[in-house]
């Protein structure tokens, strides 16, 4: 089984879905170019290699791979590694924020797919706390551990014990939250190692998990009205095929039992309330069905009726 299919088998990395293609990662989270171009629409003008030869696309590997080798520079790792990847046989890969930007270089709307596709992804990494991280983020954690220590014991054994206090899991470094990864992995690079060991400190779980609740809520809008959130998703796809240079847009919106319906009205259409409209022609069905045209009916049954002159 190669490191590719290993970190594609992973419980703990949910697949990235656009559309109906599935775009697969390589064993450091680098995504397949070639995946997103034929989720894209495959088209030929839109090919990875095309977008890795322009001149910004270049500046922009540069600036990012100098920003990653900076920081594993900061935290005293050897472990450099680049933005992009070729994998013989498999595709070219690349970070998230090469994943971005090639998705802009398509069309805007394809950008605004691959962002919704992953916030979807992260919101559910989010919302599933208790997935742990992969072997391979433990590693990373490892390595940062004892290239920081150079050896020493008693440091090892209190960079662990700070980490553990810190992000309060059980036991084993193995079990802490994915969720938690990117922030433990920048602790331990940035820990101060001549510092006293931090005391544990009990809390309140319940305004604990309430903070967390609510800097969720704040950062994914989502989560404080679904309902409202899919009605703006539903009319921000209707409106790709609208004129928005239109005197006016017109949308009609129901929501039953939790189920949004989206639909697109004409300039001509209105919002009418039925109860109100049956109210006002209420006295004329009367009239109409009632005793008034009844009798006047029977009064002329009664007259002869005679053919008119011509």
């Amino acid at each position: 089984m190669t490191s590719l299919t290993q970190n594609f088998l992973n419980p703990n990395n949910k697949p990235f879905v656009i559309g109906d293609f599935t775009i697969r990662q390589d064993e450091e989270g680098r995504y397949c170019l070639n995946d997103l171009h034929k989720a894209s629409g495959d088209l030929a003008k839109h090919k990875p290699a095309n977008f890795l030869r322009n001149e910004q696309t270049q500046e922009l590997i540069v600036e990012i791979d100098s920003f990653s080798n900076m920081r594993s520079s900061d935290s005293g790792s050897t472990n450099e590694k680049s933005c992009i990847h070729a994998s013989n046989g498999v595709g070219t890969f690349g970070s998230k924020e090469l994943v971005y930007a090639y998705a802009m270089w398509i069309s805007p709307k394809f950008h605004l797919m691959v962002i919704r596709a992953y916030d979807s992804l992260v919101m559910e990494w989010l919302l599933n706390g208790k997935q742990t991280i992969s072997p391979e983020q433990a590693g990373i954690l490892y390595n940062i551990v004892h290239t920081r220590a150079n050896g020493n014991k008693n440091l090892i054994v209190q960079m662990w014990s700070r980490l553990k206090n810190h992000f309060k899991y059980s036991a084993s470094y193995r079990e802490l939250r994915a969720v938690h990864f990117e922030d433990a992995k920048h602790y331990l690079e940035v820990m101060d190692l001549n510092a006293k060991n931090e005391k544990h400190e009990c809390s309140d779980s319940l305004a604990q998990l309430d903070e967390f609740i609510k800097g969720l809520a704040s950062r994914y809008p989502t989560l404080q009205n679904p309902i409202a959130h899919e009605i703006a998703q539903q009319i921000s796809d209707k409106m790709q095929y609208q004129n928005t240079d239109d005197e006016r847009l017109v949308y009609y919106v129901t929501v039953n039992k939790g189920k949004v319906i989206v639909m697109p009205q004409s300039v001509h259409h209105t919002s009418l309330n039925i109860v109100k409209l049956a109210e006002a022609f209420e006295p004329l069905l009367e009239f109409m069905t009632g005793h008034e045209i009844r009798h006047r009916a029977n009064q002329l049954r009664k007259l002869t009726l005679k053919s008119l002159p011509m």
